[in-house]
């Protein structure tokens, strides 16, 4: 199995509202969590045996955004389905479709936590460069906020 899992860090894990086992005309499936990589995103899908086979999978935001399905990997009953873009910054919500049945149906949809953007470092010495920063390579800061 190649490596699936995008480059960069890993920004965020989207769980389900609720789980709960989805039937098509093709096959079963239950979302787990979707991960959110700095690069793109990774569907986990648990499937009711090692045999069964994979969902036809499409995500959509309140974007439009065009997600493509980059690859796929199953390892018994669990299967990966790796898609790019990510989430561009502001996005509040994704959903899953079904494409397995006519009309793409809806299988669950995710709030998306606001997620902080990387800002430019500051130049302390006005030599007109960039300071290094932890935050160096594009990565995101997740935002900490208190449980309400």
């Amino acid at each position: 199995m190649s490596n699936i899992i995008p480059s960069g860090a890993l920004r965020r894990m989207l769980l389900p509202p609720t789980y709960g086992r989805h039937v098509t005309s093709a096959t079963e499936f239950t979302i787990l969590s979707v991960e959110v990589w700095e690069s793109g995103l990774v569907v986990n899908i648990h499937l009711p045996s090692d045999d069964a086979p994979q969902p036809r999978l499409t995500l959509e935001d309140h974007f439009g955004t065009e997600y493509t399905l980059q690859e796929s990997a199953t390892l018994g009953s669990r299967n990966l389905q790796a898609f790019a873009p990510s989430v561009p910054p502001g996005t509040r919500s994704l959903t899953v479709k079904s494409q397995d049945d006519a009309g793409g149906r809806l299988v669950v949809t995710f709030a998306v936590p606001l997620m902080a953007v990387p800002e430019a470092s500051v130049d302390p010495e006005g030599t007109g460069r960039e300071a290094a920063s932890e935050t160096d390579g594009g990565s995101y800061q997740a935002e900490l906020r208190r449980p309400a």
